[in-house]
Parts: structure tokens; C-alpha cells; sequence
């Protein structure tokens, strides 16, 4: 099925509605690997690629931007990256959403990228202690000077989004136009306010995580250690071994079935159910290997059907889990 065009909310630019996620790039997927699913993914019809400047510290751009010189199709793709995370843990201005990190680091991202523009510069998370003007002045700055095409946001609440809003309008700003949340079957928190914010407002909505880090894949089981090498196979992270629990392998269990009689794998259930959902924008799919990749290509296959939906409904209940995405204390290491 060919990968549809959807509009990135009010801006009138088209981008397929999945986007490929590079945070395994530059780590654990090497470079030549990283460039042929950059290429495979072109070649299906994506072209909207994100990042982030946190992503294996530099690395990950550092790829995207090899890849695209690589095949020759900056021109043609849709180049979005964040900024926010921790990029010297001994400095204190390396880090958060004050003019001088942003600038600095678009800098830094530019040369990274290996491009003279960013077409989506995201704020990879909100700061309570840096005023929502300072943050917007020097990301308006970054338009005007022609570095940036568009501004986003990222695990933002509906309401710092409207306060943001607010703020463009009084100091003649540009605003957001996008905003990439948390959003899959084991967290649905988004649809209470932030989706339907976005579709009054006109944003675009771009969810990362549409596979729950991997818990929807299916290789987690209730009362099996996790696989060697999986990202919740990581007991020193508490938020991660905090997830594991019975409700989440209820979800599993009771969404098992329902793949099983479609023919389909659990990781294309969940993509395409975020897929099709509402004011959804494009999904981000973020592949370790070609294999990944292509069992995420095959949601777009996937069609689910009322009766289908309202099962998958009483399986995983609004608010039933939620993971803790918007705590105050996000450290660097929990970025995606």
C-alpha cells in the first residue's frame, strides 16, 4: 500500500503519515546499516525523518546527515530534530530550552546534519523554570534567519501548548505547529485533552513511541525475564522494570488474540491502530534492524474494523496505564 501524504497541521507542507525515527542510529545500529534503512525507507515513500541532538550524544545526526549525503535527498525530505537534553553533563548551560542552548545547538545541529536548514526544530521537552517568550524569541529568531522552517514541541501538556500560543499572538511570533507526545495502547492519556487541543489549534501531532518501547512487540511475556539486550531488560533503570507490571501483560494478552486473528504481528497491531486514530499526523516508527523496519512497514496494510476497535477498547481501557513520560525529573537517559 503506498504510504499516504498527510498535512503537517496548518503549514501546507505533506509528509507521510509514518515518520522514521533515527535514536537507534549512531548506537546500536551502525552506519551502513543506519544509511540502508534511511534508504528503504525513501524508497517505500517516507519523507519525514526525525532526531535529536541527545540521540547517542550527536551520533545520530551525525548519521542522518551522512545518509543524506549520501543519497542525495535533503532536498526532498522533511528533516526534523529536538533540542533540550543534556549535552555536557559539566556544563549547566548545555542543556534546557534558554536562547543561548538553543541557538548554540542549532549551530551544532546544522553541522552535524550537514545542512544549511532544519525543517522541523523541536523543543524536546518543557522547562518550568525558563518563561515560554524566552524559548520562542530564540526559535523565531531561528526562523527569521532562515536556519529553520518550522517549530515544535515535544511531551508537552495541551495546556503549556495553549500558553504557547498565546504568547506567539502577544509578541508576534512564530508558534508551534507540531507537537510529538507520548501516544500507544498502554498509554492513551493523550486523547482526554492534547488531541483534541491540537485539532482546534491546527498542530500537527507526531507520537513517538507507538509501540510502547517495545512492549508491544511481543517479546515480553508475564513470568519470563525480559530478552538479553531489550530496553526493559535494563534493571538499573527503575522506571523501566516499574512498567513491568500485571496490567501491562493484561494489555498484552488480551491484544495477542486479536493480531493472531488478523494474521498480523502484535507491533503492527498497535502501530496501525495509532495509525488510523483521530488527528494523528504521522506515527514514528524507530527501527534497530531492516527486519524491524519492514514489520513496521506492514501496519500500513493493516485495516482494523469497528467490532475490531471496540475489542481493542475493552482490552486497553482509556487511563488504564500510563507510563510516567511527563514527570518533572526526566533525566537525559530517558529521552527517545
Amino acid at each position: 500500500m503506498p504510504v499516504e501524504m498527510r498535512a503537517l497541521g496548518r503549514t501546507g507542507v505533506k509528509v507521510s503519515s509514518i515518520c522514521l525515527g533515527a535514536m537507534m542510529f549512531g548506537g546500536k545500529t551502525a552506519l551502513d546499516d543506519s544509511c540502508a534503512i534511511i534508504d528503504k525507507a525513501f524508497d517505500s515513500g517516507i519523507n519525514f525523518l526525525d532526531t535529536a541532538n541527545v540521540y547517542s550524544l550527536g551520533k545520530s545526526e551525525e548519521v542522518c546527515g551522512e545518509a543524506l549525503k549520501r543519497n542525495g535527498r535533503r532536498n526532498h525530505i522533511v528533516l526534523a530534530t529536538k533540542v533540550h537534553g543534556v549535552m555536557d553533563s559539566e556544563d549547566p548551560n548545555m542543556q534546557g530550552n534558554s536562547r543561548r542552548h538553543i541557538i548554540q545547538q542549532c549551530e551544532a545541529s546544522l553541522r552535524r546534519l550537514g545542512t544549511d536548514w532544519i525543517d522541523l526544530y523541536q523543543i524536546h521537552r518543557p522547562q518550568s523554570d525558563i518563561p515560554i517568550d524566552e524559548t520562542l524569541r530564540a526559535m523565531d529568531d531561528l526562523i527569521r534567519s532562515g536556519k529553520v522552517r518550522y517549530i515544535g514541541s515535544s511531551t508537552f501538556g495541551a495546556w503549556q501548548l495553549v500558553e504557547s500560543f498565546y504568547v506567539a499572538k502577544e509578541l508576534g511570533t512564530h508558534r508551534f505547529i507540531c507537537e510529538q507526545p507520548p501516544y500507544n495502547l498502554l498509554d492513551r492519556r493523550i486523547e482526554r485533552e492534547l488531541l483534541p487541543m491540537a485539532r482546534t489549534y491546527g498542530m500537527a501531532v507526531i507520537p513517538w513511541s507507538p509501540l510502547a518501547g517495545g512492549l508491544l512487540t511481543g517479546k515480553y511475556k508475564r513470568g519470563e525475564e525480559p530478552p538479553e539486550g531489550a530496553r526493559f531488560a535494563d534493571a538499573s533503570n527503575p522506571i523501566y522494570r516499574r512498567r513491568l507490571n500485571d496490567r501491562i501483560y493484561d494489555v498484552i494478552e488480551g491484544l495477542e488474540p486479536i493480531a493472531q486473528d488478523k494474521g498480523i504481528t502484535l507491533s503492527q497491531l498497535a502501530l496501525a491502530w495509532v495509525h488510523m486514530q483521530p488527528g494523528v499526523t504521522a506515527p514514528i516508527i524507530g527501527p534497530r534492524t531492516m527486519e524491524q523496519f519492514a514489520d513496521n512497514m506492514g501496519a500500513l496494510n493493516v485495516t482494523l474494523a469497528e467490532d475490531e476497535l471496540k475489542q481493542i477498547n475493552r482490552v486497553a481501557r482509556r487511563g488504564d496505564s500510563v507510563a510516567p513520560f511527563y514527570e518533572a525529573d526526566f533525566g537525559p537517559h530517558q529521552y527517545r
